[in-house]
């Protein structure tokens, strides 16, 4: 009796939807793929129901959901402050607060928030970038202009912070800080861009105590955030910045290998993905991608592209500007530079097929939708891509989430619903966009723009 009752237990256990967190950039295991169980498997009429709204400031930010709550961080531009109408602005200054926010995850009633002045002077100056990273009893957050902040969960009380061009001598990226900060064991993980060996800084995550400062990059070193991957049987920092890729041992620092790779205006924003066992896969808007065999102490490269520069015409595998790819077997799927979805052959980087339907929606005007190649008021385009069993939800910068199977033979959209109204103007030509990464957590979708937070859900 007493094993019927354990098998019965394990059944009602397995046969039982799954639900879970998205706690930092990218989800649980930072790797982008949404894993709860019992969602829909269409749209329904009318729409998802949205479960509540919050207002928040301004902001790339995406948000994080862990414990019941969610966070992002915003910019609250001061009553005299005016945002660019767009991202070429020159000479801009916005004051304002930087706000971590903290809202219930039920209801989004906000449950506290901490603020700290700031002055923005970078381009598209719009709002912090990074998703805020919580672990345990603190939550992490990077600022547009280099401050790092760590929290408590509870009430929002400031436990340490750093600002990284004050603390560390760092150069302020054109864009601002936008690497996500990554929690390692006893450590804070960051891009921090000092001087003198400074470039990456590990921290103490409860003390701020500085750890470890490894590397050196000269200029812009850009907007990648760390990750850790295993290869030749042990974990590696991947570090991609303006010049190379490193790899380093995470509790050190120290160099393990390092692969030159010159990132044209610093644009090493999309997250480098592992491919396989033993290979690394990054990709940028104006280089395009390599990808590197990497063993325990070194790396080379397996392809390098061909492409000249970041037009359509002249791309030739995948240029993302700051959509995180997606490896699938011996696929990878991305955004490349004017908003082509495309599917590449992983150990080539031969292009399979491309397509403009992700990326385009009811903003689009008539005359370009009729036309299946890009645009040039489709530059730097985007969709977000988030694997989900054997398929995919896809968040677009009009809006717009979609349902969609990938597959080396092409894209099959299933489904598409707008979820929420775009509200940022950095992208010019009249063009809305909102270029942030919703949470996917607990079978429903976080997403925000320039006014609002909403939470919709996808249950079943």
């Amino acid at each position: 009796m007493r094993l019927f009752w354990s098998l019965a237990v394990l059944v009602a256990i397995t046969g039982t939807a799954t639900a879970e967190d998205w706690p930092q950039w990218l989800g649980t295991k930072r790797d982008g793929v949404w894993r709860d169980t019992g969602l829909v498997e269409k749209f329904p009429k009318g729409g998802p129901k949205v479960a509540w709204k919050a207002d928040v400031g301004v902001g790339y930010a995406g948000p994080a959901v862990a414990n019941g709550k969610v966070f992002v961080l915003d910019l609250v531009p001061a009553n005299d402050a005016k945002l660019p109408a767009s991202g070429f602005a020159k000479g801009t200054r916005v004051p304002g607060k930087e706000r971590v926010l903290c809202l219930d995850e039920k209801t989004g009633k906000k449950l506290w928030a901490t603020d700290y002045p700031v002055e923005y002077t970078v381009s598209y100056a719009a709002g912090p970038r990074c998703t805020p990273t919580v672990d345990g009893d603190f939550v992490y957050t990077l600022g547009a202009m280099g401050d790092l902040k760590a929290v408590t969960v509870a009430d929002g009380k400031v436990v340490w912070s750093k600002n990284f061009m004050k603390d560390y001598d760092a150069g302020l990226p054109v864009w601002g800080f936008a690497a996500h900060p990554l929690v390692d064991g006893d450590k804070l993980i960051c891009l921090v861009g000092g001087t003198n060996d400074r470039l990456v800084v590990a921290f103490d995550k409860k003390t701020g105590k500085e750890l470890w400062t490894s590397q050196s990059c000269q200029g812009d070193f850009g907007y990648c955030p760390p990750m850790i991957y295993e290869f030749g049987g042990k974990p590696q920092l991947i570090i991609w910045h303006a010049r190379a890729v490193v790899g380093l041992e995470p509790n050190t620092g120290r160099q393990l290998w390092r692969v030159p790779f010159d990132s044209r205006a610093a644009l090493t924003a999309p997250t480098p993905r592992k491919v396989g066992d033993d290979k690394l896969f990054i990709t940028s808007f104006y280089n395009g991608s390599m990808l590197m065999r990497v063993g325990a102490d070194k790396a080379e490269v397996v392809w390098k592209s061909k492409a000249k520069g970041e037009t359509p015409d002249l791309t030739t595998d995948l240029s993302s500007i700051m959509a995180t790819p997606v490896v699938v077997g011996d696929h990878i799927y991305g955004v490349c530079s004017y908003g082509q979805l495309r599917c590449i052959e992983a150990n080539t980087g031969k292009r399979m097929w491309e397509s403009m339907l992700a990326t385009r929606g009811a903003r689009t005007p008539a005359k370009i939708a009729e036309n299946p190649e890009p645009d040039d008021k489709e530059r730097w385009s985007l969709a977000f891509l988030i694997p989900h069993g054997d398929r995919y939800f896809l968040f677009n910068e009009q809006g717009d989430l979609i349902i969609a199977k990938l597959s080396p033979k092409g894209y099959e959209e299933i489904d598409r619903v707008h979820v929420i109204d775009p509200t940022n103007t950095m992208a010019g030509r009249g063009r809305l966009v909102v270029w942030m990464h919703p949470a996917f957590a607990n079978k429903c979708v976080y997403v925000r723009n320039d006014k609002e937070l909403i939470c919709v859900s996808l249950a079943e």
